[in-house]
């Protein structure tokens, strides 16, 4: 048992390095991109258009990565998704000086996105395989803290070298990123058993996805509720951070690109800062009261909202900004990290791959709909962005409020999974 422990502890360590790096690669990308685009253009409609169509593959693709992730080595699906991407860097930094902008960073990110949504599920159905499920938790807490950590550096220095340089730099950067990331999957282990089967592609995907969604809303019908509450908290908040910061710090508030890398880089901090909470709380966290962590997100609005309705002087606006977006991320990432956990507690070993890429595609499915309708109402209240947030508060109150009895329902189901776990214990060892 000692040697398993320790081969599964080596494994998730190169695991979380090659994330690191990876995610690394792609952060600053994300950063950058975008980025360039609202420079370029100056107009929030094309970015949140831009945002919402990007986001569009990955909603797509995750239930398909779900399917791979639980029927190929998880293992080569990381390392052949981080070749895939080293190549289309390396495609867009030929191209960028001869094409038209907004056509290749549309066609660019939708492939970075779609990669990613078939990426991560390969991701979270490798973790109960390399831990323990006591340690299950604090294993994505600690995955989610790479994500954390990658996301506040690279926006820092993203912001660095795009502010000096220019962008070739950092998609040279990320090129490299991506085949460190390559050599370190290719030395992980990840243990596999290989599905042996004679049915076509068409019908494997079919019934995996049949099989998925039927668990997720006919077995855990309050499953699916609860991922109804994160699509439209999606579609509320979410959606209002990615396209509205941006535009408030370089358009409105009229900061340089180094300061949004920096707001991004601390907003990335409150992932980190969320992560380790959720170890350091992990027994005090109940489900039930999950309706209280997302109403302290919405609260964060108020002073944005207050900020920028009294036209407070442009450098306490950022900073109180700033420290409300690190605030609504690490009580985000508390959120997420328990919502995953108990996803994965409550589903069989050979579904976990399916049910995440399921869960994660519901999820996501509004937020193209918000970054949309984000860009246009940016645009056209350019002058009173004030109500475009006290409106997101509104809104989102109106969703902790109808998650209150969701939650109760969750923790009930989580206590019910326990007993029935018990009785099974119990009667293997009467058997033994």
């Amino acid at each position: 048992m000692e040697n398993k422990i320790k081969f599964s502890n080596k494994n998730f360590t190169l695991m979380v390095i090659g994330q690191i790096i990876s995610l690394f690669g792609n952060s600053i990308l994300r950063f950058a991109l975008p980025l360039y685009l609202l420079e370029e253009t100056g107009s929030a409609a094309l970015f949140g258009l831009v945002s919402a169509c990007s986001f569009i593959p990955m909603i797509l693709l995750t239930p398909f990565g779900g399917i791979i992730a639980d029927r190929v080595n998880k293992k080569y699906v990381m390392v052949v998704l981080d070749f895939i991407t080293a190549l289309l860097m390396i495609g867009f930094t030929i191209f960028i000086g001869s094409s038209n902008l907004v056509i290749l960073i549309i066609i660019t990110l939708m492939i970075l996105y779609g990669i990613q949504g078939a990426y991560q599920p390969s991701v979270q159905a490798s973790l109960p395989f390399l831990v323990d499920k006591e340690d299950l938790l604090k294993g994505n807490a600690i995955i989610n803290q790479v994500s954390a950590l990658a996301s506040l550096i690279g926006p820092i220095i993203g912001g660095l070298l795009y502010g000096v340089y220019g962008l070739i730099p950092i998609l040279l950067a990320s090129i490299v990123c991506f085949i460190l990331a390559i050599i370190m999957e290719m030395i992980m282990k990840i243990p596999y058993v290989k599905n042996e089967t004679t049915d076509s592609i068409v019908s494997i995907v079919k019934n995996d996805i049949k099989t998925s969604v039927s668990f997720v809303v006919k077995d855990k019908p309050v499953l699916f509720r609860t991922i109804v509450i994160i699509s439209l908290f999606n579609l509320v908040l979410t959606a209002m951070i990615i396209v509205g910061i941006p535009v408030i710090i370089t358009t409105v508030l009229n900061m340089s690109s180094q300061a949004y890398g920096i707001t991004q880089g601390v907003i990335a901090l409150g992932g980190l800062f969320g992560g380790i909470l959720t170890g350091l709380l992990v027994k005090k966290l109940k489900i039930s009261n999950s309706y209280i962590i997302l109403f302290l997100d919405i609260l964060a609005l108020i002073p944005m909202g207050l900020v920028l309705m009294f036209e407070i002087p442009t450098n306490i606006s950022y900073i109180i900004i700033t420290i409300c977006c690190f605030f609504i991320m690490t009580v985000s990432t508390i959120f997420s990290i328990q919502m995953i956990t108990f996803i994965q507690g409550e589903t069989p070993g050979d579904l976990i791959g399916k049910v995440m890429s399921i869960c994660l595609t519901i999820g996501m499915c509004a937020q193209p709909i918000g970054q949309l309708a984000y860009g246009y109402l940016f645009e056209i209240l350019r002058d009173n962005i004030s109500l475009i947030i006290f409106g997101a508060f509104i809104a989102g109150g109106i969703i902790v409020f109808i998650s209150k009895k969701v939650f109760s329902e969750l923790e009930s189901l989580s206590v019910v999974g326990e007993k029935e776990l018990d009785i099974k214990d119990s009667t293997m060892k009467e058997i033994n």
